[in-house]
């Protein structure tokens, strides 16, 4: 449950991102064409969804892939979103050169809706760039899950193991002393004992 809601929420963040990335300096957005910004924008969402999915049941192994599928779905979502938002301001008349707070709106997003998933639809010459960003995202949720569930699975086995290793040294059997009794040399009986004190 707490990944889904990471993933919403790492969804949203995204779609503002794509939405108000315009405002960030030039040198930012077309460094390396803009890819190592979205590199990092994956890397961030794949984060948000492994801290949250790994949060609930660290030790279960359905975790993982649930984790990547959550981060390739809040990946797209957020991408999705922020494009129709972007595309139903663009849309209205007259256009709008920077998309504002007051341009999320839901007949924004509607309006550009049918012309958000061309992300994904087009031929994958065009959208090689949106699949990298999904492949990326799912893949290191992906990974952050696999070490964390490993990880705790591990210390886990390792306290067990710990725990009942100090069971079988701490184990007496019925009527067994605490501390076994000392043995004291066996004397002759004709030695000479020590006379009694008055």
């Amino acid at each position: 449950m707490l990944g889904l809601v990471a993933a919403l929420v790492a969804a949203t963040a995204l779609g503002a991102a794509v939405l108000f990335q315009n405002r960030l300096p030039t040198g930012v957005t077309s460094f390396g064409n803009g890819h190592p910004l979205s590199l990092v924008s994956s890397l961030l969402v794949a984060l948000l969804v492994a801290l949250g999915a790994g949060a609930a049941r660290p030790r279960a192994l359905t975790l993982i892939p649930v984790s990547a599928l959550y981060a390739g779905a809040a990946m797209a979502a957020g991408q999705v979103l922020g494009s129709s938002i972007m595309t139903g301001a663009a849309l209205r008349t007259p256009p709008a050169e920077h998309v504002t707070v007051s341009d999320i709106t839901w007949d924004n997003f509607t309006a550009g809706l049918p012309y958000a998933p061309n992300l994904y639809r087009d031929p994958i010459a065009e959208t090689w760039a949106a699949w990298l960003y999904l492949a990326v995202a799912a893949l290191a949720a992906l990974l952050l899950v696999t070490l964390r569930v490993l990880g705790v699975r591990r210390a886990q086995r390792r306290t067990e193991s710990e725990a009942e290793s100090q069971e079988e040294s701490e184990y007496r059997a019925p009527f067994e002393p605490a501390q076994p009794p000392t043995h004291q040399p066996t004397t002759d009986l004709f030695a000479p004992r020590k006379p009694a004190r008055d």
